[in-house]
Protein backbone atom coordinates (compact mmCIF):
# COMPACT_ATOMS: atom_id res chain seq x y z
CA UNK A 1 0.00 0.00 0.00
CA UNK A 2 2.10 2.69 -1.30
CA UNK A 3 1.29 6.76 -1.41
CA UNK A 4 2.63 8.59 -4.20
CA UNK A 5 4.02 11.61 -2.38
CA UNK A 6 3.58 14.67 -4.69
CA UNK A 7 5.05 16.98 -2.26
CA UNK A 8 6.94 17.32 0.87
CA UNK A 9 7.33 19.54 4.31
CA UNK A 10 10.17 21.00 5.40
CA UNK A 11 10.29 21.08 9.19
CA UNK A 12 13.22 23.68 9.43
CA UNK A 13 15.89 24.30 11.83
CA UNK A 14 13.21 24.92 15.12
CA UNK A 15 10.21 23.58 16.15
CA UNK A 16 9.93 26.37 18.64
CA UNK A 17 6.84 29.46 17.16
CA UNK A 18 8.44 31.93 19.25
CA UNK A 19 12.03 31.89 17.32
CA UNK A 20 11.05 31.64 13.91
CA UNK A 21 11.03 35.58 13.88
CA UNK A 22 14.35 35.79 15.53
CA UNK A 23 15.73 33.07 13.24
CA UNK A 24 13.99 34.80 10.34
CA UNK A 25 15.98 37.75 10.74
CA UNK A 26 19.40 36.75 11.75
CA UNK A 27 19.46 34.81 8.33
CA UNK A 28 18.10 37.14 6.49
CA UNK A 29 20.89 39.89 7.56
CA UNK A 30 23.37 36.69 6.86
CA UNK A 31 22.06 36.12 3.81
CA UNK A 32 22.60 39.60 2.52
CA UNK A 33 25.83 39.67 3.77
CA UNK A 34 26.67 37.31 1.55
CA UNK A 35 25.26 38.83 -1.56
CA UNK A 36 26.71 41.65 -0.84
CA UNK A 37 30.06 40.06 0.21
CA UNK A 38 30.68 37.52 -2.65
CA UNK A 39 29.27 40.11 -5.47
CA UNK A 40 32.00 43.04 -3.52
CA UNK A 41 34.50 40.07 -4.39
CA UNK A 42 33.45 39.70 -7.35
CA UNK A 43 33.57 42.84 -8.45
CA UNK A 44 36.80 43.71 -6.84
CA UNK A 45 38.77 41.06 -8.79
CA UNK A 46 37.88 42.47 -12.01
CA UNK A 47 40.28 45.13 -11.68
CA UNK A 48 43.12 44.81 -13.69
CA UNK A 49 45.32 45.26 -10.92
CA UNK A 50 44.22 41.86 -9.75
CA UNK A 51 43.49 39.72 -13.37
CA UNK A 52 45.62 36.71 -12.13
CA UNK A 53 44.41 32.91 -11.95
CA UNK A 54 44.05 33.32 -8.40
CA UNK A 55 41.29 36.12 -8.68
CA UNK A 56 39.78 34.21 -11.61
CA UNK A 57 38.93 31.13 -9.01
CA UNK A 58 37.96 33.37 -6.45
CA UNK A 59 35.53 34.90 -8.52
CA UNK A 60 34.21 31.34 -9.51
CA UNK A 61 34.35 30.74 -5.72
CA UNK A 62 32.39 33.98 -4.99
CA UNK A 63 29.76 32.84 -7.87
CA UNK A 64 29.17 29.68 -6.20
CA UNK A 65 28.79 30.80 -2.43
CA UNK A 66 25.99 32.88 -4.33
CA UNK A 67 24.26 30.18 -5.89
CA UNK A 68 24.18 27.71 -2.97
CA UNK A 69 23.15 30.13 -0.52
CA UNK A 70 20.11 31.63 -2.97
CA UNK A 71 18.87 27.29 -3.10
CA UNK A 72 18.72 27.46 0.57
CA UNK A 73 18.44 30.10 2.18
CA UNK A 74 15.35 32.18 0.28
CA UNK A 75 12.99 29.05 1.22
CA UNK A 76 14.11 28.56 4.40
CA UNK A 77 13.45 32.66 5.17
CA UNK A 78 9.74 31.72 3.65
CA UNK A 79 9.28 29.04 6.11
CA UNK A 80 10.05 30.66 8.48
CA UNK A 81 7.56 32.87 8.32
CA UNK A 82 4.96 30.74 6.88
CA UNK A 83 2.39 27.56 8.50
CA UNK A 84 2.91 25.88 4.71
CA UNK A 85 6.20 24.44 4.89
CA UNK A 86 5.50 22.19 1.87
CA UNK A 87 7.93 21.70 -1.07
CA UNK A 88 6.78 20.08 -4.69
CA UNK A 89 7.75 16.70 -5.19
CA UNK A 90 9.92 18.35 -8.18
CA UNK A 91 10.73 21.39 -6.47
CA UNK A 92 12.75 19.18 -3.96
CA UNK A 93 14.33 17.31 -6.97
CA UNK A 94 15.80 20.58 -8.12
CA UNK A 95 16.52 21.74 -5.44
CA UNK A 96 18.81 18.79 -4.07
CA UNK A 97 20.37 18.29 -7.50
CA UNK A 98 21.40 22.37 -7.45
CA UNK A 99 22.91 22.37 -3.77
CA UNK A 100 24.86 19.09 -5.03
CA UNK A 101 25.79 20.64 -7.89
CA UNK A 102 26.75 23.99 -6.55
CA UNK A 103 29.03 22.09 -3.27
CA UNK A 104 30.41 19.27 -5.93
CA UNK A 105 32.26 21.92 -8.37
CA UNK A 106 33.29 23.58 -5.14
CA UNK A 107 35.07 21.01 -3.82
CA UNK A 108 36.52 20.39 -7.06
CA UNK A 109 37.33 24.26 -7.54
CA UNK A 110 39.10 24.32 -4.08
CA UNK A 111 41.58 21.61 -5.39
CA UNK A 112 42.20 23.02 -9.04
CA UNK A 113 42.85 26.42 -6.10
CA UNK A 114 45.44 24.44 -4.30
CA UNK A 115 47.29 23.71 -7.79
CA UNK A 116 47.69 27.04 -8.47
CA UNK A 117 49.13 28.07 -5.46
CA UNK A 118 51.33 24.68 -6.01
CA UNK A 119 52.41 26.67 -9.39
CA UNK A 120 52.87 29.57 -7.80
CA UNK A 121 55.47 28.84 -4.90
CA UNK A 122 57.40 26.09 -6.44
CA UNK A 123 57.39 26.98 -9.90
CA UNK A 124 57.18 30.77 -9.95
CA UNK A 125 59.20 31.03 -13.19
CA UNK A 126 57.17 29.37 -15.32
CA UNK A 127 53.40 30.24 -13.17
CA UNK A 128 52.31 32.63 -16.17
CA UNK A 129 52.92 29.73 -18.95
CA UNK A 130 51.54 26.71 -17.04
CA UNK A 131 48.49 28.16 -15.82
CA UNK A 132 47.42 30.62 -18.80
CA UNK A 133 44.00 31.45 -19.09
CA UNK A 134 43.06 28.01 -21.07
CA UNK A 135 44.34 26.26 -18.02
CA UNK A 136 42.38 28.18 -15.93
CA UNK A 137 38.51 27.94 -17.69
CA UNK A 138 39.82 24.14 -18.41
CA UNK A 139 40.08 23.59 -14.46
CA UNK A 140 37.19 25.23 -14.12
CA UNK A 141 34.56 23.65 -16.81
CA UNK A 142 36.45 20.29 -15.33
CA UNK A 143 34.76 20.48 -11.97
CA UNK A 144 31.80 21.94 -13.19
CA UNK A 145 31.47 18.91 -15.21
CA UNK A 146 32.10 16.70 -12.67
CA UNK A 147 29.82 18.27 -9.89
CA UNK A 148 27.29 18.05 -12.11
CA UNK A 149 27.94 14.27 -12.77
CA UNK A 150 28.03 13.59 -9.30
CA UNK A 151 24.84 15.51 -8.66
CA UNK A 152 22.64 13.85 -11.26
CA UNK A 153 23.52 10.66 -10.58
CA UNK A 154 22.79 10.90 -6.92
CA UNK A 155 19.96 12.81 -7.59
CA UNK A 156 18.16 10.32 -9.65
CA UNK A 157 19.25 7.56 -7.34
CA UNK A 158 17.52 8.90 -4.46
CA UNK A 159 14.37 9.45 -6.50
CA UNK A 160 13.68 6.30 -7.61
CA UNK A 161 13.79 5.64 -3.96
CA UNK A 162 9.93 4.87 -3.32
CA UNK A 163 8.61 7.17 -0.21
CA UNK A 164 5.59 6.05 1.38
CA UNK A 165 6.51 6.88 4.86
CA UNK A 166 5.34 10.51 6.38
CA UNK A 167 6.44 12.92 3.91
CA UNK A 168 8.01 15.44 6.57
CA UNK A 169 11.59 16.18 6.25
CA UNK A 170 13.55 16.89 9.45
CA UNK A 171 15.89 19.41 7.80
CA UNK A 172 15.30 22.91 6.48
CA UNK A 173 16.11 21.79 2.67
CA UNK A 174 15.89 18.53 0.64
CA UNK A 175 19.35 16.89 1.08
CA UNK A 176 20.07 13.21 0.79
CA UNK A 177 20.52 12.26 4.48
CA UNK A 178 17.03 13.21 5.37
CA UNK A 179 15.51 11.74 1.98
CA UNK A 180 16.53 8.33 2.20
CA UNK A 181 15.22 8.05 5.78
CA UNK A 182 12.01 8.97 4.54
CA UNK A 183 12.21 5.67 2.30
CA UNK A 184 10.40 2.32 2.95
CA UNK A 185 12.94 0.13 1.55
CA UNK A 186 16.19 -1.24 2.08
CA UNK A 187 18.64 1.60 1.86
CA UNK A 188 22.09 -0.13 2.51
CA UNK A 189 22.95 -0.01 -1.38
CA UNK A 190 21.94 3.98 -1.27
CA UNK A 191 23.99 4.81 1.39
CA UNK A 192 27.16 2.35 0.34
CA UNK A 193 27.04 4.44 -3.03
CA UNK A 194 26.82 7.81 -0.72
CA UNK A 195 29.80 6.76 0.63
CA UNK A 196 31.88 6.22 -2.65
CA UNK A 197 30.18 10.11 -3.53
CA UNK A 198 31.94 11.29 -0.80
CA UNK A 199 35.13 9.78 -1.15
CA UNK A 200 35.15 10.96 -5.13
CA UNK A 201 33.55 14.58 -4.21
CA UNK A 202 35.43 14.96 -0.76
CA UNK A 203 38.44 12.85 0.06
CA UNK A 204 40.16 12.49 -3.68
CA UNK A 205 40.78 16.55 -4.13
CA UNK A 206 41.44 16.83 -0.40
CA UNK A 207 44.28 14.24 -0.84
CA UNK A 208 45.27 16.33 -4.02
CA UNK A 209 45.02 19.61 -1.56
CA UNK A 210 47.35 16.99 1.08
CA UNK A 211 50.23 16.68 -2.31
CA UNK A 212 50.18 20.83 -3.06
CA UNK A 213 50.88 22.00 0.47
CA UNK A 214 53.03 19.37 1.55
CA UNK A 215 54.72 20.87 -1.71
CA UNK A 216 54.24 24.11 -1.08
CA UNK A 217 55.64 23.83 2.91
CA UNK A 218 58.62 22.14 1.37
CA UNK A 219 59.51 25.11 -0.87
CA UNK A 220 58.53 28.04 1.92
CA UNK A 221 60.96 26.04 4.35
CA UNK A 222 63.49 26.60 2.04
CA UNK A 223 63.45 30.41 2.39
CA UNK A 224 65.61 31.50 4.43
CA UNK A 225 63.99 35.05 5.62
CA UNK A 226 61.22 34.79 8.65
CA UNK A 227 59.40 38.09 6.63
CA UNK A 228 59.51 35.71 3.29
CA UNK A 229 58.02 32.40 4.74
CA UNK A 230 55.14 34.32 6.39
CA UNK A 231 54.19 36.53 3.18
CA UNK A 232 54.38 33.31 1.14
CA UNK A 233 52.45 31.20 3.50
CA UNK A 234 50.09 34.12 4.13
CA UNK A 235 48.82 33.31 0.33
CA UNK A 236 47.81 29.97 0.77
CA UNK A 237 46.26 30.12 4.97
CA UNK A 238 43.23 31.62 3.56
CA UNK A 239 42.55 28.76 1.14
CA UNK A 240 43.26 26.49 4.02
CA UNK A 241 40.76 28.33 6.45
CA UNK A 242 38.07 27.56 3.44
CA UNK A 243 39.18 23.98 2.83
CA UNK A 244 39.45 22.85 6.32
CA UNK A 245 35.46 24.06 7.34
CA UNK A 246 34.06 23.27 4.24
CA UNK A 247 35.19 19.59 3.61
CA UNK A 248 35.13 18.80 7.66
CA UNK A 249 31.72 19.33 7.29
CA UNK A 250 30.80 17.43 3.79
CA UNK A 251 32.61 14.29 5.60
CA UNK A 252 30.62 14.09 8.93
CA UNK A 253 27.53 14.78 7.03
CA UNK A 254 27.15 11.63 3.94
CA UNK A 255 30.09 9.72 5.21
CA UNK A 256 27.33 8.48 7.66
CA UNK A 257 23.95 9.57 6.04
CA UNK A 258 21.73 7.49 8.57
CA UNK A 259 23.62 7.21 11.44
CA UNK A 260 26.46 8.61 13.46
CA UNK A 261 25.80 12.11 14.38
CA UNK A 262 21.75 13.46 15.35
CA UNK A 263 19.70 15.24 12.99
CA UNK A 264 19.87 18.83 15.33
CA UNK A 265 24.08 18.11 14.60
CA UNK A 266 23.66 17.78 10.60
CA UNK A 267 21.56 20.47 9.98
CA UNK A 268 24.15 22.34 12.24
CA UNK A 269 27.07 21.25 10.12
CA UNK A 270 24.62 21.75 7.13
CA UNK A 271 24.54 25.25 7.93
CA UNK A 272 28.25 25.49 8.04
CA UNK A 273 28.40 25.06 4.34
CA UNK A 274 25.48 26.25 2.98
CA UNK A 275 25.06 29.90 4.69
CA UNK A 276 28.01 30.57 7.09
CA UNK A 277 31.17 29.38 4.62
CA UNK A 278 29.20 31.75 2.12
CA UNK A 279 29.43 34.74 4.04
CA UNK A 280 32.59 33.47 5.78
CA UNK A 281 34.62 33.45 2.38
CA UNK A 282 34.44 37.09 1.25
CA UNK A 283 35.86 38.02 4.62
CA UNK A 284 38.56 35.09 4.90
CA UNK A 285 39.94 36.31 1.23
CA UNK A 286 39.85 39.94 1.51
CA UNK A 287 41.12 40.50 4.94
CA UNK A 288 43.84 38.85 4.83
CA UNK A 289 45.17 39.51 1.21
CA UNK A 290 46.72 43.08 0.75
CA UNK A 291 46.55 43.55 -2.90
CA UNK A 292 42.40 42.83 -2.13
CA UNK A 293 42.47 45.59 0.51
CA UNK A 294 44.77 48.14 -1.35
CA UNK A 295 41.86 47.74 -4.78
CA UNK A 296 38.94 48.60 -2.55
Amino acid sequence: NHTLLTEFVLSGLSNHPELQRLLFFTFCLIYTTTIIGNLLIFTVTLHPALCTPMYFFLRVLSFLDISTASIVVPKMLVNFLSEDRSISYMGCATQLYCVIFFAATECYLLAAMAYDRYVAICNPLRYAIIMNSRVCLALVLLSCCSGNVVSVVQTAWVFTLPFCGPRKINYFFCDIPPLIMLSCTDTSLYEKQIITATVLVIFTPFCLILVSYACIVSSILKISSAEGRHKTFSTCSSHLTVVTLYYASGTLIYLRPKSGNSQYTKKVLALIYTTIIPTLNPLIYSLRNKDMKGVL
